[in-house]
């Protein structure tokens, strides 16, 4: 039988009031594949008939404090995963597990990422951002050190042109003026960034659940979570 569910809770504690075991409750609901279920994002849950009424009976008596323990944090501007992790409360490993950010890999602004609750964070995941809640990634800058020859007549501004860098920062590699002007041949150090591709996976969205099926029927497993690839080059 299907079940409102009106607030955000955690899968854990929304088994322990339906009082079934948590993996059957996963099966029963495969769009619960993160610790919450967002309220605005999965209204309704999958039990068995008379689990839905102890549950319903369990989550309006429910006096134990909040229903969630987990919440969805916007990053306000680009970041790593350490900065992240100081602005959430959160341990970066644990931070970069619940939200699949491979090692290397800057948060883009605007980026959702699945937190624990704090006071500052209790209300609820607004619809907008359940449904379109997504972690775009982009690779950290890494630069290597190249050292190339200077051409007929080329100047620190020209330089700084050609590879796409600051003149101030050519003039500080090579201890000269912004406005020097190298002799042919001479030895330029750039530092330059490695290549590399951005990435993008949903985060704190939720799947809507499977709509016209009742616990008599088959249960379909799901293959668990998805994880973000990054490829180095």
């Amino acid at each position: 039988q299907q079940v409102q569910i009106t607030r955000d809770i955690d899968v854990a504690l929304a088994a322990r009031l339906a009082d079934v075991e948590i993996n059957v409750f996963k099966a029963l609901n495969p769009s619960a594949r993160r610790p919450v279920i967002l309220a605005s994002g999965t209204p309704q849950i999958l039990l068995p008939w008379d689990n839905a009424l102890v549950f319903q009976r369990n989550f309006d008596a429910y006096a134990e404090g909040r229903y969630a323990s987990w919440t969805a944090w916007t990053a306000p501007s680009t970041m790593n995963a350490s900065e992240a992790a100081r602005h959430t409360g959160m341990n970066e490993a644990d931070l970069r597990s619940m939200n699949n950010i491979p090692p290397r890999m800057l948060i883009k602004a605007g980026s959702t990422l699945l937190v624990p609750r704090t006071a500052q964070t209790d209300n609820d995941v607004s619809s907008h951002v359940a449904d379109t809640a997504q972690i775009s990634l982009a690779p950290e800058i890494t630069t290597r050190r190249t050292t190339i020859k200077a051409r007929k007549g080329e100047s620190v501004a020209s330089i700084a042109s050609r590879y796409s860098l600051t003149a101030a920062n050519v003039a500080n590699w090579n201890n000269v003026s912004a406005q020097a002007a190298f002799k042919l041949n001479q030895q330029v150090v750039l530092y330059l960034p490695l290549a590399a591709r951005a990435v993008t996976s949903d985060a704190v969205r939720q799947p809507a659940p499977s709509k016209g099926k009742t616990a008599t029927q088959g249960v379909r497993r799901d293959s668990g979570k998805a994880v973000v690839k990054s490829k180095r080059k």
